[in-house]
């Protein structure tokens, strides 16, 4: 994503004393990887992939989501001191990837932790080189934003199932004794994809070739699973992404377009927004179209299997057949 985040400079200073507090542990070590009550210490980047693992890892795994609040807006998060040495006890790292949270790359670099990292952008159909990705390789490498690639993998049930499926294998590697217990949590998670995948396809069915208006590209994988198209002008929900004033002739044929009645559905982000947004909104409303609110991260009270079951509930609600 344009909108990269870099770590404080503070923070370089600030963790050379906050890693001095880390009982002499050697950062991605065992000793630093576990709690006293032996969990494994799971860290993810946002709480998408820290209920996932939670969902796998169940009792046996202590789980931080650095970013947890939707009041959060990663693309704007700043890196702590108390984040690195978050990230330098973990026992298994989960971060999306893709530029998208560019954060946890620095952290990472920063301590120095040799614990696995899975990034979930690379189990993506979508991903450049992803028919090159190996089981076997996990070695953590910087995932910048690659040009014409969609990182908000979340909203790919499907993409999803593989990455649950590599956090059960590598919870299973560090801790072998709680392996047949994440391979079970994993095929109960599995199901529950298979629920979701069941409901978009219950929608493709019905509504399949219906437009869809989006004003970022958040949710275009469940939209392409639903088998819906995505008629926003890729200049608008581009200039929303980076944080850019849509350009006049963009931001005029995107409401002729919500005028032309050819529209089911507009979808925002519900945790970013700006003036061509509200514009689009309101349009929507003039022109009788419902229009939903999604997030980039697990509502509080929600899982992440309800709170995508709810998305896709809300959308098929707002079609016509």
């Amino acid at each position: 994503m344009p909108r990269k985040i870099l770590v404080p400079a503070a923070l370089a200073a600030a963790s050379v004393l906050v890693l001095a507090g880390c009982a002499g542990a050697t950062p991605g070590s065992s000793g630093s990887s576990a709690a006293a009550d032996g969990k494994v210490q799971v860290v993810a980047s946002t709480n998408v992939y820290g209920d996932i693992a939670a969902a796998i890892g169940g009792d046996r795994v202590d789980v931080t989501s650095i970013i947890s609040s939707t009041a959060q807006d990663p693309h704007s998060y700043e890196a702590s001191a108390k984040d690195q040495l978050t990230i330098s006890r973990a026992g298994l790292i989960i971060e999306n990837g893709g530029g998208y949270d560019s954060f946890m790359d620095s952290l990472i670099d920063a301590t120095g932790t040799e614990a696995p990292v899975i990034t979930a952008v690379e189990f993506s159909h979508d991903y450049p080189g992803a028919e090159a990705h190996s089981d076997d390789d996990h070695d953590h490498e910087d995932h910048d934003h690659i040009e014409g690639f969609n990182e908000h993998v979340w909203y790919d049930p499907h993409t999803i199932a593989h990455v649950a499926e590599e956090i059960a294998h590598e919870l299973g590697e560090i801790d072998a004794a709680g392996a047949a217990t994440y391979e079970q949590n994993y095929a109960t998670f599995a199901a529950g994809i298979d629920d979701l995948e069941a409901s978009l396809a219950d929608i493709a069915a019905a509504h399949t070739g219906q437009k869809v208006f989006v004003t970022e590209p958040v949710p275009l994988y469940l939209i392409a699973a639903a088998g819906l198209e995505n008629a926003t002008p890729p200049a608008f929900s581009e200039a929303v992404e980076e944080g850019q004033d849509v350009p006049p002739a963009t931001l005029l044929e995107a409401l002729n377009i919500l005028k032309s009645g050819d529209v089911s559905t507009v979808i925002v982000n519900a945790q970013t927004g700006g003036a061509e947004t509200t514009q689009v909104t309101d349009a929507a409303k003039a022109a009788g179209i419902p229009v939903l609110e999604f997030t980039e991260l697990v509502p509080e009270g929600d899982t992440y299997l309800t709170w995508m079951a709810q998305n896709i509930s809300d959308l098929a609600g707002t079609l016509t057949r």
